[in-house]
């Protein structure tokens, strides 16, 4: 099949862009709920650091042509640098992949690691004429920052500090020593086998999003108690369990209703709520407005 570029979406002014500051960062978060896979595009106009991390499955980010291409994987990141000022990079995300990018201005990336003439992190070589492409698998201090930029719950006047600080936390552990990032000494961090539990509690609940087992039930089946599952999940996910699955129900039905395939009752259906009077209450509880409202808008 020919190369398009016009079947790829322009996402710089799109709800998966996050957070952008002239001059410093921007920050997209892709998360694909559909059935098809979604092709986006973003136009770089200026050298800038990317970071990229693929959250679930796995995804592909291309530059300029969609042979040159890196490929994720579940939990694993990598850091690019081209010196062309101009190039339109390209994503191909399949059912149910999730991708955080961060790109960084090559001169607040300099100025980020140089305190009072002290360089703080290397980058001559980000200086040269080879192109940088470094992948780093997502340890469990990075997992946790990741879910915390798109899941915790802030109201819209914070959120833009929010998500600066954390890309500054996200920052400061993805570039620190491997002795650095050991978290054997923080009790406040999960382990990863907490993590894997977690993830696993995530994976049931929306496996059976319309009849989820019970706390109990749940936390049985991923073998914590109660209270650590509640604790962590909150923790990691930035709400409690079945407040991110009613959060995930509500983001569902977004994107059914921009791909405008369903109606409102069929939506309900696919939801699980047992009236359409309840689906349209938790949906303008959770946006302000109902779905027939979502969609003319």
């Amino acid at each position: 099949m020919k190369f398009s570029l016009e079947s790829y979406k322009n996402i710089d002014k799109s709800t998966s862009l996050i957070f952008t500051e002239s001059n410093t960062f921007k920050v997209f978060h892709f998360n694909n709920l559909t059935s098809n896979s979604e092709l986006f595009k973003c136009q770089l106009k200026n050298n800038c650091i990317q970071l990229y991390f693929c959250n679930r499955n796995e995804c592909k980010v291309a530059f300029n042509f969609e042979h040159c291409a890196i490929n994720l994987t579940a939990d694993n990141s990598s850091m690019v640098y081209f010196k062309d000022e101009q190039m339109n990079v390209l994503f191909n995300l399949p059912p149910d992949a999730e991708l955080t990018v961060v790109l960084i201005s090559i001169e607040y990336f300099h100025s980020l690691f140089s305190i009072d003439g002290t360089v703080l992190f290397n980058y001559n070589s980000l200086k040269g004429e080879n192109p940088i492409i470094e992948p780093k698998e997502i340890n469990s201090n990075l997992k946790l920052i990741l879910n915390q930029l798109t899941t915790k719950q802030t109201n819209d006047t914070l959120r833009p500090i929010f998500i600066k600080g954390k890309i500054y936390e996200l920052l400061s552990y993805y570039f620190s020593k491997p002795t650095e990032s050991n978290n054997e000494s923080c009790p406040y961090i999960a382990t990863e086998e907490t993590i894997t539990k977690i993830k696993h509690a995530k994976q049931i609940i929306l496996k059976d999003m319309n009849n989820p087992p019970s706390l109990p039930d749940l936390a049985k089946e991923v073998g914590l108690n109660i209270k650590k599952l509640k604790t962590e999940f909150k923790e990691f996910y930035g709400a409690p369990v079945f407040t991110f699955l009613l959060n995930y129900k509500m983001e569902l039905a977004k994107k059914l209703l921009i791909e405008n395939q369903l109606n409102v009752n069929e939506i309900t259906v696919h939801l699980g709520y047992s009236a359409s009077s309840h689906f349209i209450a938790a949906f303008k509880r959770t946006y302000g407005i109902t779905p027939k409202q979502f969609s003319k808008s």
